[in-house]
């Protein structure tokens, strides 16, 4: 069975910096797409990040290109998203994803996700 759980998420001040973690088991990142996406209430999914093994290429969105980083520790089987210089409007569920190395470079479509954290920017 596979399973994403994702942990890190907090109340933070707008400038502030975060560090979610996403830990899977039954599944390895080998030859694998990886990658986050959010939700706000009241909004469609958005993608935040990912990570292509197709084209060893890192892709993020406009909004938070400069401050987010993905990452991942394989020894761990697990993915990071360090978020920094965080905005009111990055408050929502995060979810991580992992998928076809294709397809998820829409940050959005991912064959298994997690339960999602909850990540609260304050002005």
């Amino acid at each position: 069975e596979v399973q994403l759980v994702e942990s890190g998420g907090a109340l933070v001040q707008a400038g502030g910096s975060l560090r979610l973690s996403c830990t899977a088991s039954g599944i390895t990142f080998d030859d694998r797409g990886i990658g986050w996406f959010r939700q706000a209430p009241g909004r469609e999914r958005e993608g935040i990040a990912c990570f292509s093994s197709a084209d060893g290429n890192t892709y993020y969105t406009e909004s938070v290109t400069g401050r987010f980083t993905i990452s991942t520790d394989k020894a761990k089987n697990t993915m990071y998203l360090d978020m920094n210089n965080l905005r009111p409007e990055d408050t929502g569920v995060y979810y991580c994803g992992v998928g076809d190395p294709i397809k998820v470079v829409s940050m959005v479509e991912f064959d298994y996700w997690g339960q999602g954290t909850q990540v609260t920017v304050s002005s």
